[in-house]
Parts: structure tokens; sequence; C-alpha cells
């Protein structure tokens, strides 16, 4: 009788965990938009990872205009991301999650070097990202907001960037033919 018990109370809670997920508070980490806030042109997408609570975020995609270098380098940056391509560069770092702020991180901007402190919060419907960054108090800085990007976005990032890229365009080996262990019978 008590086998039945847990039996039931394991199959109970397993039916369950799904829906409890649903009710888990939304993360930045995934693929977003920022626009330009005068033409509200796409100015870059830009990829939040979690490494063990500690959220970063990279360029992930550039929307040039003309006459841009496609392939320019933070050569303003004065720490370990010094002539980094932007493609790539790591511009978020060391956020971790406070209740419902992500704080304690950086922001950089690539275009001067210039390293900010930096916040984020996901909006309630999980579909707008804020990022704040700021010199000494939060207050004394300035919002962007980032749009959240589908999935299927995924597949217009550059591979060098896109953390599927290796399942998408590396399909598994196939295992070489091996003889059936009765030749007789096919």
């Amino acid at each position: 009788m008590r086998a039945k018990s847990l039996i039931f109370a394991g199959t109970f809670i397993t039916l369950l965990a799904p829906n409890l997920a649903l009710s888990d508070p939304q993360t930045p980490v995934g693929l977003w938009q920022a626009v330009d806030d005068s033409t509200k042109q796409p100015t870059g997408w830009f990829l939040i990872s979690n490494h063990d609570g500690i959220y970063s975020g990279i360029i992930a995609k550039m929307f040039l205009k003309p006459g841009e270098d496609p392939n320019a380098l933070c050569d303003q940056c004065k720490d370990d991301r010094y002539n980094h391509p932007w493609l790539g560069l790591e511009i978020i770092r060391g956020m971790r999650q406070d209740g419902d702020k992500y704080v304690d991180g950086t922001i950089l901007d690539p275009r001067d070097g210039k390293v900010y402190q930096a916040m984020m919060t996901v909006t309630p419907d999980g579909q707008t990202l804020v990022v704040r960054g700021f010199i000494g108090f939060s207050l004394l800085g300035q919002n962007q907001y980032w749009s959240r990007l589908p999935d299927s976005a995924y597949s217009m990032l550059d591979p060098s960037v896109n953390p599927n890229a290796n399942t998408a365009s590396h399909p598994p080996a196939k295992k070489p033919n091996a003889q059936p262990a009765n030749p007789a019978r096919h």
C-alpha cells in the first residue's frame, strides 16, 4: 500500500512539474532587439545567457548604416575586450538576480569603450527588457528598452554567435553501416 502511495505521489508531482515551470519568473535569457529611438529601426540583437546565476550578453547581430564597418573592432576598449570584433563582443557582464531585477553588472558601449554600471528588469509579460546603464547611482542613468525575439530569430544569427549553430548546421554523424548479426536474414 505504501509503495502505491509513493508511486501515486511521484506521478502527481511529475504531472504537476510542467505547471510549476510556467509560474517561474521570466529571465533575461534569450535574444533581444534594440531599436533606434528616432528611426525605430533595429540597431542590434543581443544574446543574453545565464552561467551559474551570472548573466552576460553579447552583440549577436548588427544592423549597420551605410558606410559603417561590418568588421568593427572595440579599439577604444580598455580591458580584455580590446580589439575584439563587435560581433560576439560581450557587452553585459556580471549581472545577478536580486528579486525581479538583475543587478551588480556592467554594460560596455563599444563605440567609446566606456563601461557603465548596469541593471536589467524584465517586464511582467516577459517581452521587454529594461536595460539601465549608469554612473554611480542608478538615478543618474539611461534606460534602453529591448524587445524579446522569437526562437525562430536564432536561425538568422551568424554561426559564430549562434548557440544552436552546432546542432543546426552539423547533423549527428551517421554510424557506418554495420553488418547485420545474421547476414542470411534480411
